[in-house]
């Protein structure tokens, strides 16, 4: 995927599908660095070579992104899979918990869309940017029972249209996958009696998104791409 070198921003890094992103893209000889937020788990992050482990807090907060995006020299890529899943009726739902789902999934993607729209501008050779959407988030009537979330992935599909037509002439790629339910241990946990053979892997997911992301990818951009698996 020609990553030697290369600078990568990964958010929500150290979820299931972040942990398959950046192993990928180690793999392939990329620099990743991964934002988290709580120092009390820093102790207990992996150390390996060409990892850098950023401590950036909210990255729904404007001040915690430009921090975060200041210490990376000539970014090539920036991926975005910090996000935050809830379930319940909107006649449930609280103001705060909304607000919660659209800053998690929304906010965190468009903030860091910005400031890496802003690095790979002042760098000049264009870059490629890749947002997590969901099924529900293109497929609404999925979204019953889970309406805050299903609002908030929608707009980061919306988010990745729109920017990409934005920025391509600087040579910026923007896309999206947009997955089902995916086969990790707390889904599995979550739901003991589905079949789990249908989910699609992480490992499967995140191959998409590094071909996305890599200078590979010369002619996509504005898609949001299902990754269902056989689901």
């Amino acid at each position: 995927m020609d990553f030697a070198q290369r600078h990568v921003v990964v958010t929500g890094g150290t979820g299931a599908l972040g942990h398959a992103v950046v192993d990928a893209l180690l793999g392939e000889g990329a620099i990743c660095h991964v934002p988290y937020s709580d120092a009390g788990k820093a102790a207990g992050l992996a150390k390996r070579e060409r990892l850098n482990w950023v401590e950036a807090g909210n990255l729904a907060d404007p001040a915690a992104v430009q921090k975060l995006f200041a210490g990376v020299p000539n970014l090539w890529a920036s991926i975005h899979l910090a996000g935050g899943f809830a379930m319940g009726k909107l006649s449930k739902a609280t103001a705060e918990s909304l607000r919660d789902q659209i800053d998690t999934n929304l906010m965190t993607a468009l903030m860091c869309s910005q400031a890496a729209v802003a690095a790979m501008q002042a760098v000049g050779t264009g870059g490629r940017i890749v947002n997590v959407a969901s099924r529900p988030g293109i497929e609404w009537r999925q979204g019953a029972g889970m309406v805050g979330y299903t609002v908030a992935k929608a707009g980061v599909a919306a988010l990745t249209v729109a920017l990409a037509e934005e920025v391509a002439a600087d040579g910026i790629l923007v896309n999206a996958v947009a997955p089902s339910t995916m086969d990790t241990p707390a889904n599995r946990k979550a739901m003991p009696k589905a079949d789990f053979d249908l989910w699609p892997k992480v490992e499967e997911v995140a191959a998409t998104i590094v071909f996305l992301a890599s200078p590979k990818n010369r002619v996509t951009r504005g898609a949001v791409v299902p990754v269902y698996g056989k689901s």
